[in-house]
């Protein structure tokens, strides 16, 4: 076929469009990647997927589907073999930043380049009428919010699936034949960099600090890539009242005429938000009265019996249950949905118990924001840290909590800038550095250490700050290898009714 224009391509918004012979790049092949060659070669579009390294598995059914597949150094600088192809569009898979010499050269040649959020939003009609997005975004604590808010949809009875940077890529939410009436998007700001058509039903982002500068160059990059999420919003605005950047984002957002801003957060709620009365979580968004009354969802006791009593938890009910009101769901099904809540592996997860010591994972904590949040949890913390810290500074993170530290253990490659942290505004506390490069030996130091100047009634707490692939597979790969070094070091100490299974094999 002849090849198509830049504005024929910008035309292509709907699965059942001529995709035919469409030649498309495609770079990485993580999950992400290969759902995105999986679709496009679906649509018999030509893929060429470019990858630092495969999967074999991956790189194997790649071939089986018709999909080409370039390993070589992508950071090098080289981009003849990505000319020589001459992409109609290429597909950015979260990972490549826009500093990434095909990146550029994609802009630069003026080829549409979008990211796996944008062409699934585009696909979205494939099986019947399309499902509704909720699109979910902040700096820390989106997975518990599109966790709650998927479990309250279905607990309405709606068929509904969290996807996106949680759970199921998007576009295998979008490809299921068994239909979705919504599908709760979680959004890195990776994703939403890349992103420019999504019109989501209703959006939120819980709350902005500064993360992945290294990727976004700035702090502002970062926050504008976040605020994309209100961008297009055709019925609420769900924003933090806590956080002046979401309010400004909201204030900014180019949202559909008639869509509507609902503030959440642990005050008193004013007319159209969610807050706390009297340990009571209440909407005043989602009723006729609004301005004379309330609609009770569940009590601050209530949420403490399931793991979400801390700030930072009940914040996130909140703005789940704001995004699930606007879209229909019962105050009834909320407060069921609560009730039988489990919170996720490696979010604030207790370990074990010994000795009145308690041992904490939260390994999800890859940013200061997400780190500060669980360390106001608890009053006395021997708190494990560090990792990839992604060009973000910890000082002001050190400042504000050292009052409440035993001691602290660090971890990771990135160990200058918090010892020198924790020297300016901690300087009398313990501060004990693991140097192993053994990725088996790191969290069994880190434990012998910290059990060696925890006390009764502290918290060893993993809440690295950093990102894990330093040393890790991923967060999830480091918070498991912590539990299991816990369970080892204690024994039959613990009290504990979680798997004790060996750890994975050292990887990343």
């Amino acid at each position: 076929m002849p090849k198509p224009t830049d504005g024929r391509v910008l035309e292509l918004t709907s699965w059942h469009h001529d995709w035919a012979g469409l030649k498309v790049a495609v770079l990485g092949l993580g999950i992400t990647g290969f759902s995105v060659a999986d679709t496009l070669v679906e649509l018999q579009a030509e893929v060429l997927v470019f990858a630092a390294h495969s999967d074999p598995q991956r790189a194997e059914l790649l071939a089986v589907i018709g999909a080409g597949l370039v390993t070589r150094d992508l950071a090098n600088g080289q981009t003849d073999d990505l000319a020589e192809f001459a992409p109609d569009l290429v597909i950015v898979s979260p990972g490549f930043a826009p500093s990434h010499p095909l990146v550029q050269w994609a802009t630069e040649s003026k080829v549409p380049l979008w990211g796996d959020v944008e062409l699934a939003w585009r696909l979205r009609d494939k099986v019947g009428k399309p499902a509704e997005w909720l699109a979910v975004t902040g700096t820390n604590g989106k997975t518990t919010t599109v966790q709650l808010a998927t479990d309250m949809l279905v607990a309405d009875g709606y068929r509904a699936i969290a996807c996106g940077n949680v759970g199921v890529p998007v576009l295998d939410a979008v490809r299921d034949p068994i239909g979705w009436d919504v599908l709760v998007v979680e959004l890195s700001s990776f994703q939403l960099h890349y992103t420019n058509s999504m019109s989501p039903h209703s959006s939120v982002c819980l709350n902005v600090a500064a993360d992945h500068l290294d990727w976004h160059g700035s702090a502002g990059a970062y926050s504008d890539a976040k605020a994309r999420v209100y961008t297009n919003t055709r019925v609420s605005c769900v924003f933090n009242r806590a956080d002046p950047a979401t309010v400004t984002m909201v204030e900014e957002a180019d949202v559909v005429e008639g869509c509507r801003a609902v503030g959440f957060g642990l005050d008193i709620p004013g007319p159209s938000d969610f807050g706390i009365v009297e340990g009571i979580l209440c909407d005043r968004a989602f009723l006729d009265d609004r301005r004379n009354s309330a609609l009770e969802l569940a009590t601050v006791h209530e949420l403490e019996g399931v793991g979400l009593g801390s700030p930072h938890m009940a914040a996130n009910v909140l703005a789940a249950s704001a995004l699930v009101r606007s879209f229909g769901c019962s105050v009834a099904a909320v407060h069921r949905a609560l009730l039988a809540f489990r919170m996720d592996h490696h979010r604030t997860e207790i370990v074990a118990k010994a000795a009145s010591i308690q041992w904490v994972n939260d390994s999800k904590a890859t940013n200061p924001h997400a780190a500060g949040a669980a360390l106001s949890s608890f009053r006395s913390v021997v708190w494990i840290v560090g990792g990839l810290l992604k060009g973000v500074d910890v000082d002001e993170l050190v400042s504000t909590h050292s009052a409440r530290l035993r001691a602290a253990v660090i971890i990771g490659v990135d160990r200058l800038a918090l010892r020198e942290a924790f020297a300016r505004h901690a300087p009398e506390l313990p501060v004990f550095e693991v140097d192993t490069t053994d990725t088996g030996e790191v969290m069994s130091s880190a434990v012998r250490l910290s059990a060696g100047v925890a006390e009764a009634g502290d918290v060893v707490l993993l809440a690295p700050a950093a990102a894990s692939m330093d040393q890790f597979r991923d967060y999830a790969d480091r918070g498991t290898r912590f539990a299991w070094a816990v369970r080892e070091f204690l024994g039959d100490e613990g009290d504990d009714d979680e798997s004790t299974a060996p750890p994975p094999e050292p990887g990343r």
